[in-house]
């Protein structure tokens, strides 16, 4: 039995972050032949349901680079990797230090999100500060209103390229923590950077789903750097051709662009779904 799994931004999206007609009849055919197929993303699950709904998504997904694994079944989150107390004061003084807001995503009792940040200094941060307030089942408040039992998730955190650079050499040499970051679509001069804990990646829930689900091989599509570990534990993995030069170096295969239904074209010819 094969277990399908995309991420989504960059690979499975096209560039209006949707999922095009072409794909969402592919994915039908696909739940036809009863191929299973499932989604490891960066996203938080308030910020991927609203466009998977519809489109078969059943299974149990993986969210935040794998630091949280939802069961749409059970309605509930199934694994879970937080970051420590040591580790959130540690991460929140390096970005802190370096002149950027840090923003802390959390779960809460009865599944609830939420982010909180300390007093923004940027324009770019207030309009990240109001985008987060546009997702829908997530409440954006200041840190200080933060409660005792919040879980946290991860850490992100948007400012000028060389602050989250550094940002991101100091969290290299830290064992338990992983950071991502990359060019930030705010401005040319702004990057973002998201980190979290190291046991949290996608390709530990892969692992994850394939004993849950018992799947005998993986099939996965990815296009950044938060893919790689993903693509380390599949039996194949392909990246469109808009995909990183390191995600196109480790894949099985280069596949077409996201923007032009390359991952769906890929699995009819894959799967004979025609």
């Amino acid at each position: 039995m094969d277990l399908i799994v995309f991420d989504l931004d960059g690979t499975l999206l096209d560039a209006s972050a949707t999922i095009s007609p072409y794909t969402r009849e592919t994915l039908t055919r696909l739940t036809e032949r009863g191929i299973l197929y499932t989604v490891a993303t960066g996203r938080a699950l308030h910020a991927a349901r609203d466009i998977l709904q519809g489109h078969g998504f059943r299974l149990p997904q993986a969210y935040k680079n794998g630091v949280l694994i939802w069961n749409p079944t059970e309605e509930d989150y199934t694994h879970h990797n937080f970051l420590t107390l040591p580790e959130i004061q540690h991460v929140v003084e390096a970005v802190l230090a370096r002149g950027v807001t840090p923003f802390l995503f959390t779960l809460e009792p009865g599944n609830r999100h939420a982010i909180y940040h300390l007093p923004l200094k940027t324009a770019a941060e207030r309009e990240l500060a109001e985008a987060f307030r546009t997702r829908p089942d997530v409440y954006v408040l200041p840190a200080a209103r933060m409660p005792a039992d919040a879980e946290i998730t991860n850490v992100s955190a948007l400012g000028a390229a060389l602050a989250i650079d550094a940002v991101a050499d100091l969290i290299h040499d830290e064992p338990d923590l992983v950071a991502y970051h990359g060019p930030a679509i705010e401005g040319e001069e702004l990057k973002w950077i998201d980190i979290h804990h190291r046991r949290a990646s996608k390709g530990g829930a892969v692992d994850v789903l394939r004993q849950e689900l018992k799947a005998d091989r993986v099939v996965c599509f990815g296009d950044s750097d938060n893919d790689l570990s993903m693509f380390a534990s599949a039996d194949e993995a392909y990246a469109p051709v808009n995909a990183s030069a390191e995600v196109r170096a480790a894949a099985t295969a280069v596949i077409g662009h996201h923007d032009e239904d390359g991952i769906a074209r890929f699995l009819r010819d894959r799967f004979h779904l025609a």
